[in-house]
């Protein structure tokens, strides 16, 4: 099977480069299944895994949003944050997931952002899962 190039890249620098032979994600439209030869395009991404296969091997990394670019023989995934699932600290993400529902359930006490609490939430929730490779 043909391979495509992706790279995962945040602000901080490259987080994944390789070969692959499928990048499966969640665009804000709906599930993608990329392989080599897809026809261009750019979409919004949500929080989520993207699941990159090389045959019997399956890597996967934890995006918090960003962008998809689709060329013929190349992916790259723009995201504001991004690790692979060997690179979570599950202490870390345990804990700010743990912060995050305390925001959520005192948000009337506090009037704080409940949109940017549900948005860290679900940040933690991905990173954990992609971390147990639940995916």
């Amino acid at each position: 099977m043909k391979t495509i190039k992706v790279s995962v890249v945040t602000p901080d620098g490259p987080v994944y480069e390789s070969d692959v032979e499928m990048v499966s994600t969640k665009a804000q439209s709906g599930e993608l299944g990329i392989l080599h030869g897809h026809i261009p395009m750019v979409a919004p991404l949500q929080i989520g895994a993207v699941r990159l296969k090389n045959g019997g091997k399956t890597d996967l990394v934890a995006v918090s949003g960003g962008l998809l670019e689709v060329r013929p023989d190349k992916v790259t995934i723009l995201a504001q944050s991004a690790e692979k699932a060997d690179d979570i600290d599950v202490d870390r993400a345990n804990r700010a997931k743990e912060r995050a529902e305390q925001r959520l359930s005192d948000q009337k006490r506090d009037n704080i952002d409940f949109k940017r609490a549900e948005l860290a939430l679900q940040r933690a929730v991905n990173r954990i899962h992609v971390s147990e490779k639940h995916f």
